[in-house]
């Protein structure tokens, strides 16, 4: 199998993680009456996860800094409890739909900025025509999707 087709099912697995996180996490967070308690648990869960597979595929680290690598590429744990800290909160008060509709245009935001710019280190693409088009498209079609009509009753 191509893959560019694994890594895109890989992604497409991901992003349906993302409601459904925000569900676990918001629905906990509830029910403890603390979102960073929610998110704390949530990262605690999470590093095992990853301490067991980087284990378990890797085995144990020899070296966990490189001398050469910049600081700021160690912060990106900051942007996860962020972002986790903050859908925990916001979903089951703005609502699933809203809330990662948001975050998924400030994700389109950023990935244009990243590409344009080619920062931290990223490959540059421009910001041509039809990529802002096809921007204008996804963010329009993520703004369709929250008009949801009226609520089902069961």
């Amino acid at each position: 199998m191509n893959n560019s087709i694994v890594y895109a099912l890989f992604m497409l697995l991901a992003g349906i993680g993302i409601p459904t996180m925000a569900m676990l996490n918001g629905g906990l967070g509830s029910r403890l009456l603390s979102s960073t308690l929610a998110t704390t648990i949530s990262l605690a869960v999470g590093f095992t996860a990853a301490t067991i597979y980087l284990l378990a595929t890797e085995g144990v680290p020899t070296k966990l800094f490189q001398s050469d690598t910049p600081v700021y590429f160690y912060l990106g744990g900051l942007c996860v409890a962020f972002y986790i800290i903050s859908v925990t909160w916001i979903a089951p008060r703005f609502g699933i739909s809203n809330a990662i509709a948001f975050a998924l245009l400030g994700q389109l935001i950023s990935m244009s900025v990243i590409d344009h710019f080619g920062l931290l280190g990223a490959q540059q693409f421009s910001l041509s025509t039809q990529r802002i088009i096809g921007l204008t498209f996804m963010a329009a079609g993520v703004f369709m999707v929250l008009n949801k009509g009226t609520p089902v009753t069961t």
